[in-house]
């Protein structure tokens, strides 16, 4: 895929559903009873993924696409009505489904194994087996590495407090699903706060959860319960199925936001974006660097807010990033360093080395391929130091097959002299299938 330099982006767009809420909506109609209709479904390759490992377990779930997403209807069994899968679950590139899934396996009267590619046999997935091991599950790596494959041998979990070391939704929602089938309350104690999107839903279709003091009350070792974030789940709830409308993602919102910020004259009304508070921290580090964002026709009637952002070209500044605003943008990071290679100083990025294990080691590949366009930039442990506001120039880019570099330095291109060439730029299918199509749309 080639790109260059682009006109002002001009235009209004309606932002693809939000990828963590859409796998949701699917592991919880599934296991609520009677039928969950999903509006505005990511139809990207991960979901699709999450789909097809609930298909194998007996749960009928139909998909359509239309020019409003995917319409998909979940016709749920229950807790308990899953069924053995009669094969190896694959859940692709999708690590929310390895772990969210893992969660719900885990206390199941079956055994199970679940994989996904190579990408995702490399990813660390002993954050979720200590929580579980801990309930009493029977969770194994196959290749004894603490990555998938992993080996799933059903039982009755226990209830438990776990302090988590680090603020991690996906781990987080493995263990309140495992807590689902729990014999007690289980609770989960974070160090910052992850989002929130398990806890919304579940309470949404009938789980009884608690969050904050009444949370802590709940735990199993109150005496282990200091500071930090605390979540709890009560087992064998009734769920029952439910609406579910999927607000557009603010991490594909991200890439559009950065173009319209970037490319000069630019004006961009993004439509129905999600902006829940614990997901929202794009929209704060943007507006720090100068950002010219407004939020419209805002709505907080549902359990996931949304709002319209109207975007314009800007002058940006360095900022630092860190702390507790690392939860709330951890996958928006790679368009945020685009950002800081044009921001005016030196922008620093720190306590982010989940980095390190996502699709790619994404310090390295961002480092790398920042270079590659002219900017100084440094790759630290847990982040980067980028010094912006140079002269860049279009390169040939290797996202090493990671849909969220590609599609930064996709809008990196937008504002670089000459030409740029991403390598493998169909990997965005895993999140964005048609990002590439609505980017020309908005340029044209």
């Amino acid at each position: 895929m080639k790109m260059k330099y682009t006109a002002p982006l001009r235009g209004e767009l309606s932002i693809p559903g939000d990828k963590s809420i859409s796998h949701r909506s699917i592991m919880f109609g599934a296991l609520a009873n009677g039928t969950t209709e999903v509006t505005n479904f990511l139809t990207g390759a991960d979901c699709l993924s999450t789909i097809a490992c609930f298909r194998q377990m007996g749960i009928d779930i139909s998909l359509e696409e239309n020019s409003q997403g995917g319409h998909v209807l979940v016709h749920g069994k229950g807790l308990h009505g899953l069924s053995a899968p009669s094969a190896i679950l694959d859940a692709g590139n999708s690590g929310t489904t390895v772990r969210l899934l893992s969660g719900i396996l885990a206390g199941q009267a079956f055994d199970s194994t679940i994989t996904g590619d190579a990408s995702i046999q490399k990813r660390p997935m002993k954050r979720i087996m200590t929580p579980l091991l801990a309930m009493n599950a029977d969770v194994s790596s196959l290749n004894g590495n603490g990555c998938a494959p992993l080996l799933i041998r059903g039982k009755k979990l226990r209830g438990t407090h776990y302090n988590s070391p680090v603020a991690s939704a996906q781990v987080k929602s493995c263990v309140l699903l495992a807590g689902l089938y729990a014999d007690g309350i289980t609770s989960v104690t974070e160090p910052a706060v992850s989002r929130n999107h398990s806890e919304l839903m579940l309470r949404y279709f009938g789980a009884d959860l608690r969050t904050g003091e009444e949370a802590k009350d709940q735990a199993h070792s109150k005496a282990a319960v200091s500071g930090g974030f605390t979540v709890s789940i009560s087992p064998e709830p009734v769920l029952t199925g439910q609406k579910v409308r999927v607000p557009g993602d603010i991490s594909s919102a991200a890439y559009f936001i950065a173009a319209a910020l970037l490319v000069p004259g630019s004006e961009l009304l993004l439509k129905n974006v999600g902006i829940n508070p614990t997901r929202d921290g794009m929209l704060r580090v943007c507006q720090a660097m100068g950002a010219d964002i407004t939020l419209l026709n805002e709505d907080h009637s549902g359990a996931e807010p949304c709002a319209d952002l109207l975007v314009r070209s800007s002058d940006l500044k360095a900022v630092e990033i860190g702390g507790s605003l690392i939860p709330t943008l951890i996958d928006e990071l790679p368009i945020l360093a685009v950002l800081a290679a044009f921001a005016d100083g030196t922008t620093v990025i720190r306590d982010a080395s989940e980095l390190r294990v996502k699709e790619s080691d994404r310090i390295a590949v961002m480092t790398e391929n920042l270079t590659r366009i002219g900017c100084p930039v440094e790759a630290a442990a847990d982040g980067m130091i980028i010094t912006g506001g140079q002269p860049l120039h279009g390169a040939v880019i290797d996202p090493h097959k990671d849909h969220r570099i590609a599609m930064s330095f996709a809008v990196a291109a937008l504002a670089c002299a000459g030409e740029t060439e991403i390598l493998d730029a169909d990997c965005v299918k895993i999140s964005y299938p048609r990002f590439y199509q609505d980017l020309a749309t908005l340029c044209g």
